[in-house]
């Protein structure tokens, strides 16, 4: 087991990366730059490559990003858009060609190359030839429906161009605006005293998520396509670079930039020409991305956990400016971990305009001596995170102080701690700092926890700020009246809230114990908490020692499960919460019998009438099945509902057995008895 203090780094690690990625990829707002991100972001997988152990589902490194918008409809990606792996330079490179080769047992990979683009991913659904869905991204399986603004782009054709088009095609690739259009853009931004943007990426994503589809139809974006997704009625193809010239002739814009390439020189001769071109392009891109041209060895190469075998993005090197230090202030998380984040004179940096850069901690910021004053070399390789690589010495001004970390808790006074041993200072408050208490119902409501739709971080600090949140619990006392009178909620969007509360309250043990935000608990944690103990009861009263027979919790967790339910508070809010309702269905204890549909996949499709379809899902998980979103031949089973359409059609032409409802519930019926 690693020592505390590099599971506090790793813990620290993943909330700095997870509230960056959120602002990047929800709000349009980065503070800081990828520089930075991929800094930490390597120093994260570099520590859970070493601990496995440290490994959590809700790691950066486990996902594909962050959650949707509000006020879009949510749509859920029949496959995942899953993000790519990067390499930041040669011999990374070279390493990566060399496993590729390993793996498919090839001297010589033939690659597809092609621009790494800087927009907005998007999913675009064509059916019968005729565009009926458009999708951001969002968190790889969850994205939001931008269908009406997508419409508005003339580089995307609203039909197309054949005369026996695919039943269904999922075209996926990048939304992006032009340098010449946003120059344009903003130079009348200015002259009629709207706001302008900060550079083409943003721009791009912004203009995506206007609610008002008139005037995405005035942003002057465009789209290349680079994948297929859902593929239903195509032509056979036996490579990607088929499929790209396929695109072509269905009318939708592929980059001309794209090039097919041998092995590892032919790789880095593309990569060279691109890095030589990027200041001529009329796009941004931050890199180039490689992807094994032979479809049946992307098959056979599969996928790592959130990312493909066959692909990877070779990023380009950062972009440095110089500027200055103003202030150096600190930042309550939800754990009352103190973050020091550096306020910078606004400097422009590859596009962005950075002004803040967090410094982690009161060790880093020791480590490169950084003083309110100095100038300072700020580094950034994309829009995320940007990083303060080192203080420019012989420009320090005379008087400067060290940085010290303040005693008290900038939100609420309490004397600050730092435990021996860790570096990271802390507000020892919890729930009675606003700070964490904000933090912590915004973990609370949060999509993998219990997942209450609609209430999101504005409206959690509205509730806050008017007294009417004290503790979780009291999310389940709101009415429509307290709903209503809140800035830019009608009554029609509190009763959507009230319903999504009362939804919430039938939830599972495992998403229930995440919810709680016990330190280092993630969603791993508490789905092996649940298995183990089976009810909450048995968890609340664990000793450490039997805390720490459960799969991949260590003498640390155990300690902060141990305390956190032996806190009086904490029991309180538990208690008010089962006492609102929340419940779930008990775990039954012969887990370990055997599973009659183990190893089958298992394709839903239609509406069911008895259970909602991630219900469906999870009864079929449980009896083994795996559970996918496509039908192909190598899918064992179809169970089709009300109104089921082109994957039953697609089944029945593949000879695939399909069944209906009630066969679900007899086999849901037969496990439990």
């Amino acid at each position: 087991m690693p020592d505390p203090q590099i599971t506090q780094r790793a813990e620290a690690l993943r909330k700095a990366l997870n509230e960056h990625a959120y602002r990047y990829y929800v709000l349009d707002e980065p503070v800081i730059s990828d520089a930075e991100y991929d800094r930490l972001y390597r120093e994260l997988e570099q520590l859970e490559q070493r601990y496995p152990e440290l490994i959590t589902p809700d790691s950066p490194t486990q996902r594909v990003g962050d959650k949707p918008l509000e006020g879009f409809k949510q749509v859920r990606h029949e496959i995942p858009m899953l993000s790519l792996g990067n390499v930041f330079d040669e011999d990374e490179l070279r390493a990566w060609d060399k496993r590729v080769r390993e793996l498919t047992g090839l001297e010589e990979v033939e690659y597809s190359a092609e621009p790494k683009l800087d927009g907005l991913a998007i999913s675009l659904m064509y059916e019968n030839g005729q565009l009926v869905q458009a999708a951001t991204r969002g968190d790889g399986t969850t994205g939001e429906d931008v269908t009406a603004n997508v419409r508005t782009i003339k580089a995307i054709p609203l039909r197309l161009r054949t005369d026996k088009p695919p039943a269904r095609l999922e075209v996926r690739g990048e939304v992006i605006m032009p340098r010449s259009g946003f120059e344009a853009y903003n130079q009348w931004a200015r002259e009629h005293g709207e706001k302008e943007f900060a550079n083409p990426r943003n721009a791009a994503a912004g203009s995506l998520r206007q609610l008002d589809p008139r005037k995405t139809a005035g942003r002057p974006l465009s789209f290349f396509a680079y994948s297929m997704g859902v593929a239903e009625g195509v032509p056979d193809f036996n490579k990607h670079s088929q499929v790209l010239e396929w695109f072509k002739t269905l009318g939708i814009p592929v980059n001309p930039l794209n090039r097919v390439v041998k092995g590892y020189q032919g790789m880095l001769d593309y990569y060279r020409w691109m890095q030589s071109i990027r200041d001529d392009l009329d796009y941004d891109i931050d890199g180039v991305v490689f992807k094994v041209n032979d479809l049946a060895l992307q098959e056979k190469l599969g996928y790592a956990t959130k990312s493909p075998r066959w692909a990877i993005a070779h990023k380009f090197p950062a972009e440095e400016a110089t500027t200055t230090v103003w202030a150096i202030d600190v930042q309550v998380g939800r754990t009352g971990s103190i973050t020091p984040v550096a306020r910078l004179e606004p400097v422009k940096v590859g596009g962005v305009t950075v002004t803040n850069a967090t410094l982690h901690n009161e060790d880093e910021v020791r480590r490169k001596d950084i003083r309110v004053g100095d100038t300072v070399i700020v580094r950034r390789a994309g829009d995320v995170i940007p990083e303060v690589v080192r203080v420019v010495g012989e420009k320090r001004p005379e008087g400067t102080q060290p940085f010290t970390m303040p005693q008290r808790c900038p939100v609420c006074d309490s004397v600050l701690e730092r435990p021996e041993g860790e570096a990271v200072t802390r507000c020892p408050a919890g729930l009675s700092c606003d700070a964490q208490f904000k933090e912590a119902l915004k973990h609370f409501v949060s999509r993998k926890a219990m997942d209450i739709e609609g209430l999101g971080e504005k409206l959690i600090e509205q509730l806050v700020d008017a007294g009417l949140l004290k503790n979780p619990a009291d999310i389940y006392r709101l009415n429509k009246e307290q709903l209503a009178n809140l800035e830019r909620m009608g009554e029609k969007s509190a009763e959507n809230v009230l319903k999504a509360i009362e939804k919430s309250k039938y939830t599972t043990l495992p998403r229930f114990l995440y919810a709680l935000g016990i330190r280092e608990v993630g969603e791993a944690t508490s789905q092996n908490l649940a298995r183990h103990f089976k009810n909450l009861d048995a968890i609340r009263n664990a000793s450490i020692d039997e805390l720490q027979q459960v799969p991949d919790v260590g003498p640390v967790v155990a300690e902060h499960i141990y305390h956190f339910f032996r806190n009086p508070k904490n029991q309180r809010v538990i208690d008010e919460l089962l006492a609102q309702g929340i419940h779930w269905p008990e775990i039954p204890d012969d887990e370990d019998k055997p599973k009659p549909l183990a190893g089958k996949n298992i394709v839903l499709t239609g509406s069911l009438a008895s259970m909602s379809r991630s219900e469906a899902k999870s009864a079929l998980q449980a009896l083994g099945a795996k559970v996918t979103g496509s039908v192909s031949k190598n899918t064992d089973m179809v169970i089709a509902g009300d109104k089921a359409g082109s994957k039953l059609a697609k089944a029945e032409q593949l000879g695939v057995p399909v069944k209906d409802e009630h066969w679900l519930l007899e086999q849901i019926q037969q496990a439990r008895s």
